[in-house]
């Protein structure tokens, strides 16, 4: 007996599988927006009372960076959300990401314990320490004796080397034009790069694995509402034709 044909509708379903960035320092893309950050965390480097603050925009890199650093010193990761309730004894190096999120009294029995016993810590954050609103005096103090390195906007070089990674973790197939198509809609952002790919992972699944420039459109347009940067991108000089949006 022959058996029925599958029906197309049943033969090929997308699946979204979630995507894990892999914090390894091989990965991680270097350029004048971050030389500063990456001559602080350099072996060797000498750090005022042996606290960091990394500081930046979404999507810049601090947390590859602390993941690159924790590795290479066997530091403990922690998240400032989840810091300890209950003061710690310092046993190793570490770092918080999101630092500015930490409770108060938690990240101050962390810092003072930590500098007790000699042990670095590397914080990151979207602003310097020195400027986050704290109530309790002696934190105010800590965090402005932290010394704060900037990782700045990346310049069009990282980005496009940006995008072309993400779009390569993700194993998506997106030709040259089709990528400068978007570079010069998108937001000039690291996380707006970071978005954009997760969209076009989440479209291909759909289109059945190519991303085509109409495809592009359909996950820029949906990103726009978004994105109030949309609205400065530049128009295709090179072609004369219009923005997307």
């Amino acid at each position: 007996m022959t058996p029925e044909p599958t029906p197309a509708r049943w033969r090929q379903l997308p699946l979204p599988f979630a995507h894990e960035p892999q914090f390894v320092a091989a990965d991680f893309l270097a350029g004048a927006s971050n030389a500063a950050a990456l001559a602080w965390l350099a072996p060797g480097a000498d750090w005022p009372q042996r606290r960091l603050a990394l500081w930046g925009p979404e999507g810049s890199g601090k947390t590859h960076l602390l993941h690159i650093w924790a590795t290479r010193v066997g530091a403990r990761l922690l998240a400032g959300s989840a810091l300890p309730r209950e003061p710690e004894r310092p046993d190793q190096a570490v770092a918080i990401d999101d630092a500015d999120t930490a409770e108060e009294r938690p990240l101050l029995h962390l810092l003072n314990a930590w500098a007790e016993s000699g042990w670095p810590v590397l914080l990151a954050a979207r602003t310097p320490p020195a400027r986050w609103a704290v109530a309790l005096p002696d934190l105010a103090s800590r965090l402005r004796a932290i010394s704060a390195v900037e990782i700045r906007p990346p310049d069009e070089s990282l980005l496009r080397a940006l995008l072309a990674r993400l779009l390569a973790e993700r194993q998506l197939a997106v030709a040259e034009p089709v990528q400068d198509w978007l570079l010069l809609r998108l937001p000039r952002t690291p996380a707006a790069m970071r978005e954009a790919a997760a969209r076009l992972d989440r479209a291909a699944l759909v289109a059945g694995g190519r991303v085509t420039r109409g495809v592009a459109a359909d996950v820029l347009r949906g990103m726009a509402p978004d994105h109030e940067d949309f609205a400065q991108a530049p128009p295709t000089a090179s072609t004369g034709a219009p923005c997307l949006l």
